[in-house]
């Protein structure tokens, strides 16, 4: 191998490197970045001020998956001694709608601890009676002004709903009837094969937003005073980053204009 091929080959290693290694640390957009404030070098938030103010929370979020997303998880509040001072009561900062996926553990993937997080997960994040009081509980009861729902790639149930099997076992029907809109969406928007599931995913976790913001009495009239933040997020099994939705950041209170 000559001389020039060789340094223009590992020119081309040098590059793609430095390409794999700023794709891994962008975990949100740019307008993402500046709206909430986001350090580069930052991977703390402090835990009271994220019950306190749900933007802050936000960060608080993005700063413990950063952690989690480049093994620099940190583990926090999860001691005996933690455990026993939740005894009498909690408050948690986030709200999380999660998929029941076994692969997206969402206290580790935030890297949060003992009585940080109050979570409801079903496949695809389906909801219904029972998970809008819980959101209601958290939002009335425990005071938890944050609320993301949580998609992820590779989802099985919004895959499922893409299939459209004929004959769903059991209540599996009622999944796929929540997902379809998302999956018929995906079939005519997305740009190809390849982009038809993620495509899908990120689609079914925005009108999960929509519905929540717009659920009455209670959700809609805190996210509609700013009081309660109702945001999307989709996590990557691959790199372990969760993708803050822009469309639901753009659109809280604090930035419409």
């Amino acid at each position: 191998m000559n001389m020039t091929l060789s340094k223009t080959l590992l020119s081309g290693a040098f590059l793609f490197l430095a390409t794999m290694f700023t794709h891994a640390h962008a975990q949100q957009s740019a307008a993402i970045q500046e709206m909430l404030d986001l350090e580069a070098d930052q991977y703390f938030a402090d835990r009271d001020s994220a019950y306190l103010d749900p933007y802050y929370g936000l960060k608080k979020l993005i700063y413990g998956n950063k952690r989690f997303a480049e093994n620099k998880s940190i583990k926090p509040r999860q001691t005996d001694e933690d455990l026993r001072n939740n005894e009498l009561g909690q408050k948690p900062f986030a709200t999380i709608i999660g998929c029941a996926d076994s692969r997206v553990p969402n206290e580790i993937i935030f890297d949060q601890g003992v009585g940080d997080l109050f979570i409801t997960r079903t496949a695809g994040q389906v909801m219904a009676e029972a998970s809008y009081g819980t959101i209601e509980y958290a939002t009335v009861v425990l005071n938890t002004r944050l609320i993301v729902v949580l998609g992820h790639e590779s989802c099985g149930a919004v895959k499922a709903a893409m299939q459209l099997p004929e004959n769903p076992p059991g209540h599996v029907v009622t999944l796929i009837n929540a997902i379809k809109p998302a999956s018929l969406y995906a079939k005519d928007n997305a740009t190809g094969e390849d982009d038809m599931l993620d495509t899908a995913v990120r689609k079914n976790v925005l009108e999960q937003v929509e519905l929540l913001r717009g659920l009455e009495p209670v959700l809609s009239r805190k996210f509609a005073s700013g009081e309660v933040l109702i945001v999307g997020a989709v996590y990557n099994l691959h790199s372990g980053q969760v993708e803050f939705l822009e469309e639901t950041i753009k659109s809280l209170p604090k930035f419409v204009q």
